[in-house]
């Protein structure tokens, strides 16, 4: 695993727009950041796939211990969502995709940090942006990255004569996400339709979730938390419901950190994982302490040798805390990468690559694209 510097192309903003990537620079410089790239082994590729499918086969039995053991309040997953996680689970309702956040220098086993299980983003940049990067500027190269063509093949598993395609107003990241799924959609054949998950609506005498034009929603693609959807205005009509969520309930249980403490408890001394608890007393003085629902990186504190080394703010923490081992994260002049290993339909898909100087990774740290000859 390598980092080399390079001059980014005099044109890329315009160029990585035409790939979907609108959202490419911030307040504080450039998102997607060109001037650089990360080089792996095929070896190492091999070894990112292995960890990502083994994980994910981890975190099903993780769910279903959940499940048969009633560790729910362990969650913090409120009482009235059981009853559809369960229905989700033996229905074994379908699951797009997710992305396992871990950390890897190539020498080690790779490390899991989180599971982003049920509304994962820079799927745009990672399944399409950089693929054009690479071809333009490596041709001789490959890249860990069949997301697009599995994203394709999974849509097949639905069955609904229109899929709709939800997101926040104005949220431009989550948009243009959902435009580049709705896009994927029409190339496995279906018929979809666009609709801001505030536009969601009910229709009392059917039974029935249904758009603008009060038309039924078979399935929808909901680029919205659980956990939100449970405190929005039609929560109570969630319980057996006919419309067909994607992601499905059952994801509450892994798009959660409390899930982490339950991995090594069932898993301890995974080469995969690191040391998770509930408390901080298993670990000492060095930990990294992660609400259980938190996001982007907020609400995360790093204490090394008793001292807090770094800590984000943030809006999460009020459904409690884990307490994580710290993770050596690689330093190549002072950059840190984290690295996103996706899984669809339930199979390790590729690799996307934020990094920062920071140790931890927000919502403004840089996404770097990949190579491996």
């Amino acid at each position: 695993m390598q980092r080399h510097t390079i001059q980014p192309r005099p044109d890329w903003p315009a160029k990585v727009e035409e790939t979907g990537l609108t959202y490419h620079t911030h307040d504080e410089g450039p998102y997607w950041d060109e001037s650089a790239f990360y080089e792996f082994s095929s070896r190492e590729v091999d070894e990112l796939e292995a960890a990502a499918n083994s994980l994910h086969e981890l975190c099903i039995q993780a769910a279903e211990a959940v499940i048969t053991r009633g560790w729910f309040p362990r969650l913090g997953i409120p009482q009235r969502a059981v009853p559809a996680i369960l229905e989700s689970w033996e229905r074994d309702d379908f699951s797009l995709y997710g992305r396992f956040d871990v950390v890897y220098d190539g020498r080690q086993p790779p490390k899991l940090l989180e599971y982003n299980a049920d509304t994962p983003t820079s799927l745009v940049e990672a399944a399409v942006t950089q693929w054009y990067w690479l071809e333009e500027l490596f041709p001789g190269c490959d890249q860990f990255n069949s997301l697009h063509e599995r994203l394709v093949a999974a849509w097949k598993s639905v069955s609904a004569g229109c899929l709709h395609l939800c997101s926040v107003k104005d949220h431009l990241e989550d948009e243009q996400t959902v435009l580049y799924l709705q896009d994927t959609c029409f190339q496995a054949g279906f018929n979809t339709k666009l609709l801001a998950i505030e536009d969601i609506g009910w229709n009392s005498a059917r039974g029935r979730f249904t758009d603008l034009e009060d038309r039924e929603i078979e399935a929808c693609f909901k680029l919205y938390p659980w956990e939100w959807m449970w405190e929005d205005e039609f929560a109570g009509h969630l319980p057996g419901s006919p419309t067909q969520f994607i992601e499905p309930a059952w994801k509450m249980l892994l798009s959660n950190k409390g899930i982490l403490p339950i991995l090594w408890e069932l898993f301890p001394g995974h080469p995969n994982l690191l040391p998770a608890y509930e408390t901080a007393d298993p670990l000492g003085a060095d930990f990294v302490r992660k609400p259980k629902l938190g996001r982007e990186g907020a609400n995360t504190t790093i204490r090394l040798g008793g001292q807090v080394r770094e800590e984000s703010d943030g809006a999460y923490g009020a459904e409690g805390f884990v307490y994580q081992a710290v993770a050596p994260l690689p330093d190549f002049a002072g950059n840190h990468p984290i690295l996103g290993l996706w899984i669809v339909n339930h199979e390790a898909a590729g690799l996307g690559i934020r990094e920062d100087r920071k140790r931890i990774i927000g919502n403004t740290s840089r996404f770097i694209p990949h190579r491996f000859s």
